[in-house]
């Protein structure tokens, strides 16, 4: 990769955990599909650091790996080659068991807002916390009462306490993304992924999403990591931009002075060198 994309981020902070150092930390991270002569990279020597409290835009074109990057730092997926930790658990050593327990420290945000539309939107939050309670739930008075005190909680945080005993359906898609976000928020989460949270969303509603975003980011010192296809959004919400063609990262830039252009190559040259991507001078 050119030596001039790279910005060195990824300050070291201590976690909630107690462990020091990045909360993600990617070296030479690569995943291939299939086998033999018929696997094809999905991620490609992918390497970078990412610090507490950061808010960072993975962008790039359909198919360029953002959702397959999000899979390994989930544990989802594990990788096939390189190195990566997320809140110090290794993606490649950690056992089923241990890699289950890092996703109950992740949040995660997805394009599609899977809400059961006939339940209230107060039980579509409280569904957030299944992964620390015992037996199903049947019923909103069936979780416990600091549970539900605490989904009312995440409802005020993203401005829907007034639809609380609404049907989920019956909400805008701006809202319905909003009770995904106070769900994910349910699991207290020290990192948040979001797999393009707003695609669907009309402009106004997009913004309302990143905005909340941000302030539950900077409220919280959570780590955000959001892929986008909006460049305006991931400019004026994140504090980086990460960009990845082809499965591999050809960018990696603060959004502190860059230029819109810089960033739109990513997306219109299409083949060319990855040297084309290099920011003009000064806004590294």
């Amino acid at each position: 990769m050119p030596g001039g994309l790279v910005t060195a981020l990824g300050a070291e902070a201590p976690a909630r955990d107690g462990h020091r150092g990045p909360v993600i930390r990617l070296t030479g991270l690569s995943k291939r599909f299939g086998s033999g002569t018929a696997s094809r990279p999905a991620l490609d020597d992918v390497s970078f650091d990412v610090g507490q409290g950061e808010v960072v835009a993975l962008l790039g074109l359909s198919g360029s790996g953002k959702s397959t990057l999000l899979a390994q730092l989930d544990g989802l997926q594990r990788p096939t080659a390189g190195t990566g930790t997320v809140l110090g658990t290794d993606l490649a050593g950690t056992g089923d068991a241990g890699l289950r327990a890092l996703r109950g420290r992740i949040g995660f945000v997805f394009q599609q807002f899977h809400l059961v539309g006939r339940l209230t939107v107060l039980e579509n939050v409280c569904t957030g916390a299944l992964g620390s309670l015992r037996g199903p739930r049947l019923g909103l008075f069936t979780y416990p009462r600091a549970v539900r005190e605490r989904a009312l909680e995440g409802l005020d945080r993203v401005g829907l306490t007034g639809h609380a005993f609404q049907r989920a359906d019956t909400l805008s898609g701006g809202q319905q993304q909003r009770v995904a976000v106070a769900r994910a928020l349910m699991q207290r989460p020290e990192l948040l992924l979001a797999d393009e949270p707003v695609a669907s969303l009309d402009p106004e509603s997009s913004a309302q999403i990143m905005r909340l975003l941000r302030d539950i980011a900077d409220r919280g010192r959570l780590t955000v990591l959001c892929s986008l296809h909006q460049v305006d959004l991931a400019l004026s919400w994140a504090d980086r931009i990460i960009g990845l063609r082809d499965g591999r990262m050809v960018m990696d830039v603060t959004t502190h002075g860059i230029d819109r252009a810089d960033v739109m190559r990513l997306y219109s040259e299409v083949g060319a060198d990855d040297e084309a991507l290099t920011p003009a001078a000064g806004t590294e």
